[in-house]
């Protein structure tokens, strides 16, 4: 019985930080789509290359931790994309772009791949 009962909270905790990372995904989108049509070094390019530096930056950390459960391949190819995002914001931090189109879909194309 307890066993069963862990099981289901840890598949619960699994759910649940599958959702988290959604919604934060879904936040760095519209924070982007926004700040797509701003002028460069307006509150909203701060706010959407922030928000998303600091999202990739942590996905990167994870992905790093030896313990992380996704295959190794995977966890290659994620972590190269999470440096080509980060290259993307800086650059556009840095008034060398105004390209949010890629992040975005690079960004959606993430989220989408984050099991229901």
């Amino acid at each position: 019985m307890y066993q069963l009962q862990y099981a289901d909270i840890q598949e619960d905790d699994v759910v649940d930080a599958k959702t988290r990372e959604r919604q934060l995904f879904e936040r760095s989108i519209g924070l982007l789509e926004e700040a797509r049509s701003a002028p460069p070094n307006s509150r909203l390019v701060v706010e959407a290359t922030h928000f998303t530096q600091r999202l990739w930056t942590a996905l990167l950390s994870d992905l790093g931790e030896v313990d992380n459960q996704l295959p190794k391949e995977l966890r290659a190819n994620l972590i190269s994309i999470g440096i080509w995002v980060l290259k993307e914001i800086e650059r556009i931090r840095q008034g060398e772009s105004d390209d949010f189109d890629g992040i975005i879909d690079i960004t959606r194309t993430i989220q989408g791949g984050i099991s229901q």
